[in-house]
């Protein structure tokens, strides 16, 4: 089992920044890929990056390349999502994921690849 809590959602001005984190616990960290999802009102939960286990190769969806960073830091079993120049658009419940089955370092994009998930975190971005 994977225990996963995110925090640092808020309300953010647009042109704002925001740090996620997602704390994992039960399971060793460093072992499996992380992701980091969301879900705006009335949408499907969609991509937004993931990261491998060594934090070495990251993957972005469109939507925030340029924008929005991913890390890991597997001394503290925790996974970021800095994410700069917010849009009204990124307004979302955001999640982060664990995939524990992935097979190399890579990461995962799609929803049903990833075992375990928080309970999300609000962002909500003003215009």
């Amino acid at each position: 089992q994977v225990q996963l809590v995110e925090s640092g959602g808020g309300l953010v001005q647009a042109g704002g920044s925001l740090r996620l984190s997602c704390a994992a616990s039960g399971r060793t960290f460093s072992r499996y890929c992380m992701g980091w999802f969301r879900q705006g009102p009335g949408k499907e939960r969609e991509f937004v990056a993931s990261i491998s286990w060594s934090g070495r190769k990251t993957y972005y969806d469109d939507s925030g390349k340029g924008r929005f960073t991913i890390s890991r830091d597997n001394a503290k079993n925790t996974v970021y999502l800095q994410m700069n120049s917010l849009k009204p658009e990124d307004t979302a419940v955001y999640y982060c994921a664990a995939d524990v089955d992935i097979n190399g370092d890579f990461a995962a994009t799609q929803t049903h690849s990833y075992d375990y998930w928080g309970q999300g975190t609000q962002v909500t971005v003003s215009s």
